[in-house]
């Protein structure tokens, strides 16, 4: 059983306390001593809605980094212009605008770097120095290592009996 002063409840703690099947309200410690068990309103706006102490404005208190971003999105041109709470979608844009300026940064020097290595790929072929030939010359250096070791190496056995 609820008591008549349920209705007065907020419909969140109503629904928590169905659930837990607790008999007391928060706000109004009832007692139990009701005549008749809660019904539901077949209006719910006859329902008085919570009021808090305390309204806010839903946003967002920007970071230093935040700041950063909204001051290289453009949307403000400088710090003091931004307010002390952005709502988050303006903070969500800022950062799509800045996630899509730091990929096309990243596109672009991309293709510069491409183009300098088509530079130097083309300096290194006019001075013949291809990795073909590289890797032959770096092979035909640990054949003579190894042959001049063979060499040590038999000296060596040659001169013990």
């Amino acid at each position: 059983m609820f008591c008549a002063t349920q209705s007065r409840c907020d419909l969140n703690l109503f629904k928590l306390f169905t659930r837990a099947k607790k008999h007391e309200c928060q706000k109004h410690l009832c007692t139990g001593n009701a005549a008749k068990p809660y019904t539901r309103l077949a209006n719910k706006a006859a329902m008085p809605h919570p009021v808090h102490r305390t309204q806010r404005v839903p946003g967002y208190k920007p970071s230093r980094f935040d700041k950063k971003i909204f001051l290289w999105s453009g949307r403000f041109k400088t710090e003091e212009d931004i307010p002390a709470i952005v709502s988050f979608e303006m903070l969500d844009a800022a950062r799509n605008k800045a996630r899509v300026k730091t990929c096309y940064i990243m596109i672009g020097m991309t293709v510069i770097a491409c183009f300098a290595m088509i530079l130097s790929g083309k300096q290194a072929a006019r001075r013949h120095e291809t990795l073909t030939s590289c890797n032959l010359a770096k092979k035909a250096k640990w054949r003579e290592e190894a042959l001049r070791e063979q060499q040590i190496a038999l000296a060596a056995a040659s001169k013990r009996p």
